[in-house]
Formats: structure tokens, C-alpha cells, sequence
């Protein structure tokens, strides 16, 4: 009986036995963790991760990143080269992880070159300009006699009839104003305008009013008397009016090389690029423009009463709706507008207060072409032609002249050469900034850069030292002109406005403008005879101090 047994009891003993043994193994590999553990931290210190030879330590690189930071927003009323030697620091500091081994700095005082490497990504470049402290500069005080309307415009004043270029009656002077927009941006924008700017650096109105233009219903439709191109004005339920300037070139077409510039074409993309331009440069200077698609059927035709205008509609052979109006150049079939099928592009700029409201006197250029095919320009054969406009009155002011300089720079970076004549208001006398209206025949050919352009900055050799900071910013990697450029571009609704060259060309242009101004200074001028400082009046903020 017993022997039949032995087998299962055996079994038994034999699985408790290896139970046992199971649990010691474990209970032995948990001894060995604890006494491993506690030999490792029986030092109190922590351990330490070696650097690599090619990757500084993250609590060194923050730190020199939080230290350049502040550095690179320092006080830029100082030297002209010190926004180029902080990149140029913060570059080189951390490409070798901190450690300032090699001089990063050896040019001259006034040498600005620019290291094409790129080492800002990931974040917005035009933020980041508009938050620099060359773009938060504090502006001058504005007393009522600074203000276009010293008193908010009333409605009323804007809304009678006129004959003048600019503001035109839709004839429904009894439509109402929508109750929920009693003060509508147009009108903000108005009384916004001051003898130093048309429109404030942070001021919600401009963005507000570019909204307007692009979306606003449009009520009316006349063609703008004068002129050399079909220009339309357009007016709004909320009796805003926009000048509409119709696309008439693709985005990648130039302007042939053998065409008289006063000849060439205006281009809706070049007025909408131009208003962009002049902020980035914080000229402020053109009011607010946006791209718009147009129907021109029910926006343009349908309600339109002018009847020279209604007579040019006609419908193409390929079945478009076309039209051409009444001007002195390329008002005909042969150049008509025709949309796809009735889908046209164009830009919407804000129009500035009536003259019987608001005047404003327009000033010929010194430096106006001769606009002929075969004489040139007094200032195209006198090298020191800037002489004689020193000694006439406005320019022997040279608040005046450095105004005309900022005006010659924008022309040049975007390629205008149709700038014969500038407006200001009337009520500011002389002491006032220049107006940058009608600038559609900019950007036309990318591929060339028309030095003439800058002759008045040749020949007199100055220049604001605010302007010329803002250039030596937007020449760096950080914000570069062509990135802000397309950046701020792209916000418009016929993005993109403009082609990839023309973006390009800006980057080149603004190191020729810079490489001038060198020249200037290489001529054995003083560097204070030809930046001229128009900081000094102004509270600059010492960032980072």
C-alpha cells in the first residue's frame, strides 16, 4: 500500500522544494539592487553627464542665450555697426557652445557685412521685428495742432457731394449707417493722421480698415477722372471709398527691357507690395492697401452710373466679361480687362480725406526724370547737383532733404522710376512727411536694379540714422527683408502678391543701398555729416542696460 503512494507524495515534496527555491532566487536579487543602489548614492552628489566634444551642456547654452538676448536689445542710439557686431557675437557664441575662443568682430567701425549662414527658424520674423527697439522708438508728442482734425472728424463732412480727384458721391447720400458701426475704421483712420504719420505703429485701425477693403460689400462704382490708367473708386454701405487699381500682369511678368518707365503698366500687386514695404521700413507713409477679387459684373457694371464706363463692357470672344474705360494709355480693346469669366484682381487702397476737407500741395521732385525719349535730366548731367537743391528753399532744411532720401530708398528697393511729383498736407506747412502715393509702377523688372534711382543719396551723401538702422537690421539673417517681406504679404488675401524674384531682389538692392552709404563715409566724410541724427530729440529706450 505504501509503495503504491510513494510516487504522488514524492510529487508534493518535490514541488514545495522548488517553491522555496524560487523565492530565495528573488529574494536574493533584490538584496543585490538594494546594496548596488545604496554603494552608488553613499557620495550625496549627483551624477554628472560628461559634455560631448561637439554638444555644450543645455544649462550653458541657455544661458548664453538668455545673456545675447539681452544683449542684441541694447541701446542703438549708439554706434551705427552695433546691431551687426551682435549678431554677429550671438552667432559665433553659439556655434561653439558658449565659448568665446576666436575674435567674431574684425571689420571696420563702419563695415556691415552680412553672414549669409541661417540660424533663426521656427519663429516669426516679422513679430520679431515690429518687437525691436528700432520699431518701439517712442514718437513725439501729439498736440491738437499736430492733428489733421483737432477735433474727431464728424461723418457729416465726408458725405457731401465733391468734384475733386478723390472723394466721389455714390448719389445715395440718404443710405444709413449700419447701427452697430457708428464709427467706422475709415473714419478712425482719419482721425488718426498727424503731421509725423498717417497711421500709429500698433494701431488696430489699420488692420481693422484693410478688413474693410477686402471684404466690405461694394455699393457704387465710378471711374476716377484723370490719369494715364483706368483707376475705379468703389464705395462701401458704410460710405468708406477704396481706389481700385485692376491687375493688368501676371505675378511673373516683367516689364520689357526697351519700355519707357513712363509707359509702363501700373500694377495692382506692385500698390499692395508697396503699402507692405513702407511699414516694414516704419515709413507709415501710404495708407493701408489690400488685394481683393473682384466680380466685375455685379460690383463694377451693374452698378455703375457712369455712363462712359458702362459703354466700354463687352463680352469676349472666350466668353469673358471685359471692359476698358476712358484714359490716356492702354484704354482699349487692345489692352482691355477682362476677368475669368467675370473674376478680376485688383487692390483696394484706402482713399485720404477730401481736399475741400483735408488739402494737400504736391511738390515736383528736384530729381524728376525728363520723361522724354531723348533728353535727360539737369541732375542726370550735374554731378553736384545737390548743391544747388541744398540752397533752395524747402530742401535747405534738412529735415526736408532726409525726408526725400527715406522716399528714394523705398523707390529704389521696389524699382519705381515714376516719381515726378510727392503730395503733403497743406495744414502742416514745411514741417511735415512726405506722402507715397501712386507707386504701381514699382516692382516691374526684378532682374535689374536701376541705380539711377538713388541718385539723390549719391549725391548728397546723408541719410536718416533711424533709417539707416532699420536697413542694417533687415540686412541680418534674423529679419531679413525678402522673409518679413513674404511673411507680411502672405497676410493678404491674393497671396502671394509677389513672385519669389522680385523677394530676392529686395535682399539685393537693400546691400547696394547700405554699400552706398559706406561709400559715403569712405569719401573722408564724418560719419555725423552723412547718418544724421534724428534720434536725438526722441526718449530711446536703453534695452537690456
Amino acid at each position: 500500500m505504501m509503495l503504491r503512494h510513494m510516487p504522488s507524495l514524492f510529487q508534493r515534496k518535490y514541488k514545495a522544494t522548488l517553491c522555496v527555491c524560487l523565492i530565495l532566487v528573488v529574494l536574493i536579487h533584490m538584496v543585490i539592487d538594494l546594496a548596488l543602489s545604496t554603494d552608488h548614492n553613499s557620495c550625496g552628489c549627483t551624477p554628472k553627464v560628461a559634455d560631448s566634444p561637439g554638444l555644450p551642456a543645455l544649462n550653458s547654452i541657455l544661458s548664453v542665450q538668455n545673456k545675447l538676448n539681452l544683449r542684441i536689445l541694447q541701446d542703438f542710439s549708439g554706434s551705427n555697426s552695433s546691431l551687426e557686431k551682435e549678431y554677429r557675437l550671438k552667432q559665433g557664441l553659439l556655434e561653439t557652445g558658449g565659448r568665446n575662443t576666436t575674435p567674431l568682430y574684425t571689420h571696420s567701425h563702419h563695415e556691415q557685412e552680412v553672414n549669409e549662414k541661417p540660424t533663426w527658424t521656427g519663429q516669426s520674423k516679422l513679430a520679431a521685428l515690429f518687437k525691436h527697439p528700432l520699431y518701439n522708438v517712442p514718437t513725439r508728442k501729439i498736440t491738437k495742432k499736430d492733428k489733421l482734425f483737432p477735433t474727431k472728424p464728424k461723418m457729416k463732412f465726408f458725405m457731401k457731394s465733391s468734384e475733386s480727384d478723390e472723394r466721389i458721391s455714390s448719389g445715395k447720400t440718404g443710405a444709413s449707417l449700419p447701427k452697430h458701426d457708428p464709427n467706422p475704421p475709415w473714419l478712425r483712420f482719419y482721425a488718426g493722421i498727424n503731421r509725423y504719420e498717417l497711421y500709429a505703429r500698433h494701431d488696430p485701425t489699420r488692420q481693422a480698415l484693410m478688413e474693410d477693403l477686402a471684404t466690405q460689400k461694394i455699393i457704387h462704382t465710378v471711374q476716377k477722372p484723370g490719369g494715364t490708367q483706368l483707376k475705379l473708386i468703389m464705395t462701401f454701405p458704410n460710405h468708406g471709398q477704396a481706389l481700385f487699381k485692376p491687375m493688368k500682369q501676371t505675378r511673373d511678368q516683367e516689364t520689357p527691357a526697351d519700355f519707357f518707365y513712363f509707359s509702363d503698366f501700373e500694377r495692382h500687386n506692385a500698390e499692395i507690395s508697396a503699402f507692405h514695404l513702407d511699414r516694414i521700413l516704419d515709413f507709415r507713409r501710404i495708407p493701408p492697401v489690400s488685394g481683393r477679387l473682384v466680380n466685375i459684373t455685379k460690383e463694377i457694371r451693374d452698378i455703375t452710373t457712369d455712363k462712359k464706363l458702362f459703354k466700354t463692357f463687352y463680352i469676349s470672344p472666350a466668353g469673358n466679361v471685359c471692359f476698358f474705360g476712358e484714359c490716356s494709355y492702354y484704354c482699349s480693346t487692345e489692352h482691355a480687362l477682362c476677368g475669368k469669366p467675370d473674376q478680376l484682381e485688383g487692390s483696394m487702397a484706402a482713399l485720404l480725406p477730401d481736399k475741400e476737407v483735408a488739402d494737400r500741395r504736391s511738390w515736383r521732385s528736384p530729381w524728376r526724370r525728363s520723361y522724354s525719349k531723348n533728353k535727360k535730366a539737369e541732375w542726370e548731367l550735374d554731378e553736384n547737383y545737390c548743391t544747388g537743391v541744398r540752397e533752395t528753399p524747402p530742401y535747405d532744411k534738412t529735415s526736408r532733404l532726409l525726408d526725400l532720401i527715406d522716399m528714394t530708398v523705398l523707390d529704389f528697393l521696389m524699382g519705381n522710376m515714376d516719381r515726378h511729383h510727392y503730395e503733403t498736407f497743406q495744414k502742416f506747412g514745411n514741417n511735415t512727411f512726405f506722402l507715397h502715393l501712386d507707386n504701381g509702377r514699382g516692382f516691374g523688372r526684378h532682374s535689374h536694379d536701376e541705380m539711377s534711382i538713388l541718385t539723390p543719396l549719391r549725391q548728397c551723401c546723408i541719410i536718416k540714422k533711424s533709417t539707416f538702422l532699420r536697413l542694417q537690421l533687415l540686412a541680418m539673417e534674423p529679419y531679413r527683408l525678402s522673409d518679413v517681406m513674404r511673411e507680411s504679404l502672405a497676410l493678404d488675401r491674393l497671396t502671394p502678391v509677389l513672385s519669389e524674384p522680385h523677394l530676392e531682389a529686395l535682399d539685393r538692392r537693400l546691400q547696394k543701398v547700405l554699400a552706398m552709404v559706406r561709400g559715403c563715409m569712405e569719401k573722408g566724410r564724418h560719419e555725423e555729416t552723412v547718418v544724421i541724427n534724428d534720434l536725438k530729440d526722441l526718449q530711446v529706450p536703453k534695452i537690456g542696460s
